[in-house]
């Protein structure tokens, strides 16, 4: 961990919050964007979430600078300001929505290689699943080689699949038509998509899907060679893929009408490329998008194992958890991230629908480490806490996390009481390794404050497991 060779610069930290939130989601984003809602109510939800995002960039950016004792970012601040289930919970959930979202990688790569190879059909044939498999042992014998060599990749994976994002740009840029864009602004056509604040709400899952990945640095703040580049490259990464992200819905609008984006096949971006200038398009972008979800599988590979590898170090997760190689790679969080992976790629052989449901849940489950971020950050700002003789900074700060923190109880909002119990579900068993880490400690399972917390924790879970055996809920 000491060792100046195993410490990130600047622009590795960049290149892992650019390559952890582009995947792909952003290579699907006219089609999810359409089959929600129309031009206008996508501009305001895009507003929203570049006003929200940001206010979340700059509290992780706030909290990197003002407690650089709190190295992996949204676990580390849960706990310390809310106490030692709360930041278990934060890694358990934020490990959880990591690994699902790499099953999702694999399938969607595999998925868009079988438009040109039928033998991998939707990327869940045997073939598919096998091929996947090889592929994931093989990003995971790469990751036990080292930090640095891994972090290394990733920086040339993240220039690689941008690339062709920005030739999209370009060319959508001239073959863009205001008579399109403006067609039917509000969605009064298609009434099934409701007002214009059903609209907004039912984008704005898809917005916290292609912006996962935006505490990417504070996750690597200990490995960080300045503790100041931390907040720097959470900011430039957001403020880069907001940019493209905007750019890619917002052209896409004028190229082709919302009925017709909201029925292309995903990867949308590809037929939308292919619809201006011919099937070259279509395999540039299918490139595009396999880069990415190589350098996607890479950089979430290193945030699964770093976020339990650091809660372990800490007591709050088994210490067995907590063990590195020979390159100061956290190998057991590795293969047991790894092990659950390969086991849903499995599960996807024979529930697919199942496995597609799990992995929007997986995109609702980040919000609860979001949230808990940023009401750390406004607890600082409240108590003045490391603001001694800085009144106005404090002002200032206490409005940005205020404004953070609304945003995330508008995302939970926006989710709907359907993923926060099937969060629940999910968040429930995790229990069992917190118990092993207190019984290794010899300390008390739960203060009174956490025995309530688990307590509703559990009736959630309940409720969701009555709900989907008895068909109240589906996944």
């Amino acid at each position: 961990m000491s060792e100046p060779g195993q410490k990130l610069r600047l622009g590795a930290l960049i290149a892992l919050v650019v390559g952890s939130m582009i995947g792909g989601g952003i290579f699907s984003l006219p089609q999810n964007m359409a089959a929600r809602a129309d031009v206008g109510a996508v501009l305001i939800g895009w507003g929203i979430t570049a006003v929200g995002m940001l206010a979340l960039a700059f509290v992780f950016q706030t909290l990197a600078n003002r407690k650089p004792e709190l190295d992996s970012g949204v676990y580390a601040y849960a706990k310390a300001g809310f106490g030692e289930y709360m930041g278990f919970s934060s890694a358990w959930g934020y490990w959880i929505s990591a690994w699902l979202g790499n099953v999702g990688y694999f399938v969607l790569l595999f998925s868009t290689l079988g438009f040109y190879f039928p033998v991998f059909g939707e990327g869940n044939t045997p073939i598919a699943i096998g091929c996947a498999s090889l592929l994931l042992w093989s990003v995971h014998f790469l990751v036990l080689r080292g930090i640095k060599e891994a972090a290394f990749i990733n920086q040339v994976t993240t220039v690689a699949k941008v690339v062709p994002l920005l030739i999209f740009v370009v060319i959508a840029a001239f073959a863009f038509r205001a008579d399109i864009f403006t067609r039917d602004i509000w969605g009064l056509s298609n009434p099934q998509f409701g007002s214009v604040l059903e609209q907004v709400r039912n984008m704005m899952l898809v917005t916290v899907f292609v912006f996962i990945g935006i505490e990417g640095a504070s996750v690597y703040s200990g490995r960080a060679q300045r503790r100041s580049d931390v907040g720097k490259a959470t900011v430039i990464g957001f403020l880069g893929v907001l940019a493209l992200l905007v750019l890619v819905n917002v052209l896409s609008l004028g190229i082709m009408t919302q009925p017709e984006l909201a029925g292309l096949q995903n990867p949308s971006l590809a037929s939308v490329l292919e619809h201006i200038v011919g099937p070259w398009g279509a395999l540039l972008i299918s490139l595009g998008l396999a880069v990415s979800l190589l350098g996607a599988l890479l950089s979430w590979a290193l945030l699964c194992a770093e976020i339990l590898y650091a809660t372990a170090r800490d007591k709050t997760m088994p210490r067995f958890l907590a063990k590195e190689n020979a390159n100061h790679v956290p190998a057991n969080a590795l293969w047991l991230t790894n092990c659950m992976i390969q086991g849903f790629l499995l599960i996807t052989l024979f529930s697919a629908g199942t496995y597609t449901s799990l992995i929007y849940l997986a995109s609702s489950m980040i919000l609860v480490p979001y949230l808990w971020s940023a009401a750390y950050a406004v607890l600082l700002a409240m108590r003045a806490e490391t603001y001694a003789g800085q009144p106005r900074l404090r002002r200032k700060d206490l409005l940005v996390a205020l404004v953070a923190l609304l945003y995330a109880v508008w995302l939970l909002y926006a989710g709907g009481l359907k993923y926060l119990l099937l969060s629940a579900l999910l968040y429930a068993p995790g229990v069992i390794l917190f118990a092993r880490a207190k019984h290794e400690q010899g300390q008390t399972l739960f203060t009174a404050w956490e025995k309530l917390i688990f307590a509703a924790v559990l009736v959630g879970a309940a409720l969701a497991a009555y709900a989907l055996y008895s068909g109240l809920l589906s996944l």
